[in-house]
Parts: C-alpha cells; sequence; structure tokens
C-alpha cells in the first residue's frame, strides 16, 4: 500500500465533504479490489489518482509517485445513512494542489461507476 502521504510535510490541511454516492461507489469498488486501485486522471498527463481504505492519494508519476493531495480521514465511524456526505480532510502538499482536486473526483466517479454488474 502506498503511504508516502503519511510520511512528507503538508502545504495546508481543509476539511471537506465528499458526496455520498462517490464514497458509496469507491467503497464498494474497494471491496473488490481491497489491494487498492490506481487511475489516470484524464487531461492531466502524469497525475494519477490511487484508492485505498483510508485514503485516496493524487499522486505524480513523473515524479517518482510524490503525493500533490490526498483525502483521508474520512469521518465514517458512526455513519448509519447512506445518503449523505462523508466529512474528510484534504492535504495538499503543493500550493497548486487545489487546482486538480475537481478533476481528480471526476476522475474517480467516471472510473467507479463503470464497475461490472454480473461478474
Amino acid at each position: 500500500m502506498y503511504s508516502r502521504h503519511n510520511e512528507l510535510p503538508v502545504f495546508e490541511t481543509r476539511h471537506v465533504s465528499v458526496e455520498a454516492a462517490l464514497f458509496n461507489q469507491v467503497t464498494l469498488r474497494l471491496k473488490r479490489f481491497p489491494e487498492g486501485i490506481r487511475l489516470a486522471i484524464p487531461g492531466l498527463k502524469t497525475l494519477e489518482v490511487i484508492l485505498q481504505p483510508d485514503a485516496w492519494i493524487v499522486v505524480d508519476n513523473a515524479f517518482n509517485d510524490v503525493p500533490v493531495a490526498a483525502w483521508v480521514g474520512f469521518e465514517t465511524a458512526h455513519r448509519d445513512n447512506l445518503h449523505l456526505p462523508v466529512g474528510c480532510h484534504v492535504r495538499l502538499f503543493h500550493t497548486n494542489a487545489a487546482i486538480v482536486l475537481a478533476k481528480a473526483q471526476a476522475a474517480i466517479l467516471n472510473a467507479v461507476s463503470k464497475v461490472e454488474r454480473f461478474s
């Protein structure tokens, strides 16, 4: 599993919410692939997203998978509803990392919504 997002210094941390549909679909997909999922981000040549149960990390594969941003600390301890957003923290490792967050989330949603239903 990828863990460099826990080892490098953070530029900025923000508290955000992840839409329920996105979080639920990623969680279901990770149950099928518990070792993690790696996705390319369309339109961003060297950036990829690594999905793990405890973190979603945007990395730059041109620079030896240095983290750019990471969603961590998903607040699911007492979650008893599937329709409300899930709170978490976004760690930004670069001054311009916030620019790629929307594209990364769109790439994640696009990829996980293509799960084969009958396999």
